[in-house]
């Protein structure tokens, strides 16, 4: 039956006619009034009577109705069921060929290709895509399983088509080739700490950060050099540790009692002494150059201005109570933080207000990791192989996208399996009075705009 009904050229007609009429019909609002008729005589004419519109409304809402149902993935044992509310945010989560106790760590994309991507994690977990981040495959790279370690992946990252690896215990991996084959670098084994980040900077060259505070560089393709010396005049390693696009560092210690920054040129690490009572979980960079701060239990914090600022200003944020581990920043204006028990929040202001976003409720995960790859690829990473994909609609909410998949009903032929995809939202849309009210008014000022 899904197939008859995939392949009946008749539905585009009546689709197109059927929801312009139910969409303007009704509309009395004077400001819509010469619009609609406008929007009517340009892309809806017709001569049918009400009767014909009927049917067609009803066939309509039967086609759409099979062709969701036809299209729906066939469930699987290890894929549960979505709810609704995860289907409508902003993210969506992506199972993994992985075991469930896998900790996800970094993922990075080949800046040639986007849809060419490597994720990372505990046990050996290397999984790569080439479809933007849909679907991953397990890679093997034989030149890290040579000896009876399992390595902790711990960052990744591109420059063209050169890649590189670092982990725990310690290795470097290398590629020329956007990661279609990987060599391994020797290390020394005087090399204090685990590496624990490594940022591509220019052609055969890295710049690599272990957890006791050492910065290296790598040249030529593995020759290593020192940096600077690292924090040494303190015992203890790092918790976490970011890096700004500009080369500067925040650390936080592991006990989390202080925090210390280096820019390029300094010859040691600058220590900072909190001025928050309660220990800090995480810290790293706003888009703005400031900085953020996370403390255990669930605080936010941001920094007055920007630079290295020691003032922090409190921002209040619904965390029911769970820590919040990371914030990453898609833009100036947008950032997302997310945390332990599936703790989501989304400011669209810099960070003044943050509003928690129920997409990871029901996933029982801490969420460690916020990662934007350009503004509209991003993923958030978390325990037992939980990996979130951002859709974010281009930038455009709920009712704006399918403002737009109507407007593009109205006056195009979609693909069908376009309309299949959002038909059950749109067809629940049009049956609730207030959403297609709120609706009309995104149409109208889309095509306000666009003529």
């Amino acid at each position: 039956m899904g197939t008859t009904l995939l392949t009946d050229s008749n539905i585009f007609p009546h689709l197109r006619r059927t929801l312009c009429t139910s969409l303007f019909a009704s509309a009395h609002v004077g400001g819509y009034r010469s619009l609609r008729h406008r929007f009517l005589y340009k892309a809806c004419i017709s001569s049918n009577t009400d009767l014909v519109d009927l049917v067609a409304r009803r066939k309509i809402m039967t086609y759409t109705a099979a062709i969701s149902l036809s299209l729906a993935p066939i469930p699987s044992v290890q894929q549960p069921a979505k709810s609704e509310e995860s289907v409508l945010s902003e993210w969506e989560r992506v199972y993994l060929p992985i075991d469930p106790g896998v900790v996800l760590l970094d993922v990075a994309f080949v800046p040639d290709d986007l849809n060419h991507g490597f994720l990372l994690g505990t046990r050996q977990t290397i999984l790569e895509t080439k479809d933007g981040g849909n679907t991953w495959f397990p890679r093997s790279i034989p030149s890290a399983e040579d000896e009876d370690f399992n390595y902790r992946f711990n960052s990744i990252s591109f420059r063209g088509k050169e890649g590189w690896i670092v982990g725990k215990p310690a290795i470097l991996l290398y590629t020329s080739n956007a990661g279609e084959s990987w060599e391994r670098i020797p290390l020394s084994s005087q090399l204090p700490g685990d590496m624990v980040y490594i940022k591509a900077t220019d052609e055969k060259s890295a710049e690599m950060v272990t957890d006791q505070g050492a910065i290296y560089t790598t040249s030529n393709r593995g020759t290593v050099s020192s940096g600077i010396s690292g924090a040494s005049y303190y015992t203890g390693t790092f918790n976490t540790v970011n890096r700004s696009p500009d080369g500067r560092y925040v650390a936080v210690s592991s006990r989390g009692n202080f925090y210390l920054t280096w820019e390029p040129g300094q010859p040691y690490w600058q220590p900072h002494n909190r001025a928050i009572a309660r220990r800090i979980q995480n810290m790293g960079w706003r888009a703005d150059g400031g900085l953020w701060l996370l403390v255990r239990g669930g605080g936010l914090y941001l920094s007055k201005g920007t630079g290295i600022n020691e003032e922090f200003e409190e921002v209040p944020v619904q965390s029911r109570g769970f820590g919040i581990l990371d914030v990453g920043y898609r833009s100036k204006d947008e950032a997302w933080a997310a945390g332990g028990s599936g703790i989501l929040l989304r400011t669209t202001n810099g960070g003044k207000t943050w509003a928690r976003d129920k997409a990871a409720d029901n996933i029982a995960a801490n969420l460690y990791s916020v990662k934007f790859i350009g503004d509209n690829k991003g993923f958030v990473l978390g325990n037992d192989g939980v990996l979130l994909r951002y859709l974010g609609f281009s930038g455009m909410n709920k009712h704006v996208y399918n403002a737009y998949f109507f407007a593009s009903i109205c006056n195009y032929n979609l693909p069908i399996l376009a309309i299949a995809k959002l038909s059950m939202y749109n067809l629940a849309l049009l049956s609730d009075p207030i959403g297609s009210r709120n609706l009309l008014k995104v149409l109208a000022q889309f095509f306000r705009d666009k003529n």
